[in-house]
C-alpha cells in the first residue's frame, strides 16, 4: 500500500483530506501536535471510514521526531497542512506565524530530503494573490501584496519550495491555493472546530445559529456588487479533500513545481450564503450590518480550468449542500468537539 504522511491532519481540512485519501485505497499516517485539533479527530476518522491510521501527537517542526516517522514507514508523499491558520490573529501574533509556519515547511523538507522522499503536496492559500481587480484568479497571475502575515507566510513557503525544487529538479511539488473551504462531512462526525473567535463568515454563522454568538455581522454593504455585499469563492470541504486525492495521483507520476487554484470558479456574496442558510436551517439569524473590514476587497473567486484539465477534478458540491452539511455538522457537536 502507499503510504501518505499528513502533517495537522487532524485538523480541518486534514480529518477530511485522510478520509478522502483512505477512500482512495491510500494508507494514512497522520503527524499532528494537537495544538489546534482534537485527538477526537482521529477516532472519527477511522470511524467513518472502516480503517486504521497511525497517529503520531509530533510537531511537524521538531526534525528528531519526524526522522522517527520517516524511518519507520515508507512514505512516498506527504501532504502539508501543519501550521497556523488564524488570519486575524496573525496580524497580532506576527512572530508566532512566521516561526511555525517556515520552521515546520523547513524542518519538513530537510527530513524529506534525507530520505529520499521528494513527492509533496503544499497547502497554500489564495491570500497570495493580494488583492487584484481582474477575476477569476488565474495561476500564473503575478502574486501581489499579501494582506497579512498568514498570508505571507504562505508565499514564503511557496518561494522555499520552489527554491528546492530549483537546486533539486528530481523533487515533485504542488501548491493548492484554496480559496474558501467550508461544510463538513456528510454524517457530521467531523466538521471546522475554530479555536477563539472564529473569523470567518461559516464558521460564524453556524456558532450564531447555535447560540454561541449573539449575531452576525456583514463587514460592509456598499461594495459593486448585486447586493452590496462581498462576493466570495466557496467550496465544500469534501470537494477539496477530493481535489488532493487527485493531486496525490499526479504529484507521485511527475516531477516539478505544479500550481492548483482549488475553487468552484463562482462566487456568492454574503447576503446568498445568508439566505440560503436560514432556508437550511428554517429560521432566521439574526445580524446586522457593520463597517467594511480594512484589506477585504469585493470580489474574489478562482480560475479553475488548470486544474480540471491536469488533475482532472472538478468541484461538484452547491452551496445548499455546503449549508446542509455545514449545519449537520454543527448542531450534532453545538461545542464542536468538545
Amino acid at each position: 500500500m502507499t503510504e501518505i504522511l499528513v502533517t495537522g491532519g487532524a485538523g480541518y481540512i486534514g480529518s477530511h483530506t485522510c478520509i478522502s485519501l483512505l477512500d482512495a485505497g491510500y494508507d494514512v499516517i497522520i503527524l499532528d501536535n494537537l495544538s489546534n485539533s482534537r485527538f477526537a479527530v482521529v477516532s472519527r476518522i477511522q470511524e467513518i471510514s472502516g480503517k486504521t491510521v497511525t497517529f503520531y501527537p509530533y510537531d511537524a517542526a521538531n526534525e528528531l521526531e519526524l526522522e522517527k516517522v520517516f524511518a519507520r514507514h515508507d512514505i512516498s508523499c506527504v501532504i502539508h497542512f501543519a501550521g497556523k491558520k488564524a488570519v486575524g490573529e496573525s496580524v497580532h501574533m506576527p512572530i508566532d506565524y512566521y516561526r511555525i509556519n517556515l520552521n515546520t515547511t523547513l524542518s519538513l523538507c530537510t527530513v524529506m530530503q534525507k530520505h529520499n522522499v521528494k513527492n509533496i503536496v503544499f497547502s497554500s492559500s489564495a491570500t497570495v494573490y493580494g488583492t487584484s481587480d481582474i477575476m477569476p484568479l488565474q495561476e500564473d497571475f503575478p502574486l501581489g501584496e499579501c494582506t497579512n502575515p498568514y498570508g505571507w507566510t504562505k508565499w514564503m513557503n511557496e518561494r522555499i519550495l520552489r527554491d528546492i525544487w530549483n537546486s533539486d529538479p528530481s523533487w515533485s511539488i504542488h501548491l493548492l491555493r484554496y480559496f474558501n473551504p467550508v461544510g463538513a462531512h456528510s454524517s457530521g462526525r467531523i466538521g471546522e472546530d475554530p479555536l477563539g473567535i472564529p473569523n470567518n463568515l461559516f464558521p460564524i454563522l453556524l456558532q450564531t445559529a447555535v447560540g454561541r454568538i449573539p449575531k452576525l455581522i456583514i463587514h460592509g454593504n456598499d461594495y459593486p456588487t448585486p447586493d452590496g455585499t462581498g462576493i466570495r469563492d466557496y467550496i465544500h470541504v469534501m470537494d477539496l479533500a477530493e481535489g488532493h486525492v487527485a493531486s496525490v495521483k499526479k504529484c507521485l507520476s511527475d516531477s516539478g513545481v505544479n500550481i492548483f487554484n482549488l475553487g468552484t470558479g463562482k462566487g456568492y456574496s454574503v447576503l446568498e450564503i445568508l439566505t440560503t442558510f436560514e432556508k437550511t436551517i428554517g429560521r432566521r439569524i439574526p445580524c446586522e450590518i457593520g463597517p467594511r473590514r480594512p484589506g477585504d476587497v469585493a470580489i474574489c473567486y478562482a480560475g479553475t480550468q488548470k486544474a480540471e484539465t491536469e488533475l482532472h477534478w472538478k468541484a461538484s458540491r452547491d452551496i445548499l449542500s455546503m449549508c446542509k452539511d455545514a449545519w449537520n455538522w454543527q448542531s450534532q457537536n453545538p461545542f464542536g468537539y468538545e
